[in-house]
């Protein structure tokens, strides 16, 4: 009777074990769970976590398999970067598949929306040869390509980025650059630059599990940038006009007398062509704008001698194009 009731005690302490063990593979080792604990790494910006789940980081192969470069940045792989991550998380399904892969299915909020996203995991070899462990076997992670048009340099979250950072040669000076940059999803970011001289306004987009999202960081003049150009407007007409000649050199305006000229010219700018910037396909361009100059100069008939003043307004245009030097100064071409 005794050993009756040991292999009964041992029979039952087993048949707990294996309950609780089917109990924790179910739930907390579960491929449900698995995929939770990844939504809710996004969720808690603990991007180190979710980056580093099982199936999530993509080797050389699957890059290429992709068409992407093997040295794609992952420099957005970052806590700080993602503006909104998954939220009020819930377990539609989760479909056991022939292959022992599974199917599950999530909806969360992101920011003001409700999605919804299959994965599928598949297991791998058992913790101490009993625990489930699984992996994405279709990588969750989402390729953004940034167009950083106008200007390299882009912000995301707290994290600033130049897309020049992976090119060479004659890429380096191009106006705008794109660059694709790995990303870790579902979700958000909020793209925008912000300088004394370019700002871009802010554009938000969603990467979906697995997708490829376009986005363009718009960078345009600040006021500062086209006051400063302004005043090298002024500067420049200002030392035209110091000029006592009736064509001042490198200049928009002259004029022409054919009477003798008795003394020096003198001119004043009346109006300077007020600045406008917009985004040209190398430059920032100014179209051409009207100005005027004033001149007064004495001078004598050639024909019957007598002596008289010229008083004119000269209206002229001019246009030209700006661009930010490395330095940080701006260099100006006259068109």
């Amino acid at each position: 009777m005794a050993v009756i009731g040991w292999a009964a005690l041992a029979m039952l302490v087993v048949g707990t074990f294996l309950a609780a063990l089917g109990g924790l593979n179910a739930t907390i080792y579960g491929s449900s769970s698995f995929v939770e604990r990844y939504l809710e790494a996004i969720a808690d910006d603990d991007i180190a976590a979710a980056a580093s789940t099982p199936g999530v980081a993509l080797d050389d192969a699957e890059l290429e398999a992709f068409g992407l470069p093997a040295d794609i940045s992952t420099a957005m792989l970052r806590s700080g970067v993602v503006s909104a991550g998954p939220e009020d998380i819930t377990i539609v399904s989760d479909v056991a598949n022939p292959d022992g892969s599974h199917s599950v299915t999530a909806s969360y909020r992101l920011g003001d929306e409700i999605a919804e996203s299959t994965f599928l995991v598949r297991p791998l070899e058992p913790l101490y040869g009993v625990l489930h462990r699984w992996e994405f076997a279709d990588s969750p992670i989402a390729v953004i390509d940034v167009t950083a048009a106008h200007n390299p340099l882009f912000t995301v979250g707290d994290l600033t980025l130049d897309t020049r950072a992976n090119k060479t040669g004659d890429e380096l000076t191009a106006f705008s650059h794109t660059a694709p940059y790995l990303a870790i999803a579902p979700a958000a970011y909020t793209f925008e630059y912000d300088s004394v001289l370019l700002e871009a306004a802010h554009v938000s987009v969603v990467a979906g599990a697995a997708e490829q999202v376009p986005v363009t960081v718009d960078a345009q003049p600040t006021p500062a940038f086209v006051e400063r150009v302004q005043l090298k407007v002024d500067e420049y007409l200002t030392a035209c006009a110091e000029q006592p000649v009736l064509q001042p050199a490198g200049c928009p305006f002259g004029i022409e007398i054919d009477d003798r000229v008795t003394a020096e010219p003198q001119w004043s700018i009346l109006t300077s062509p007020q600045v406008t910037l917009t985004a040209g396909e190398s430059s920032f361009d100014m179209p051409p704008t009207e100005g005027v100059a004033h001149i007064s100069v004495e001078a004598q008939d050639l024909f019957d001698g007598h002596f008289y003043t010229v008083e004119q307004d000269r209206p002229f245009t001019l246009a030209l194009a700006a661009t930010i030097n490395p330095d940080g100064s701006i260099a100006i071409q006259l068109k």
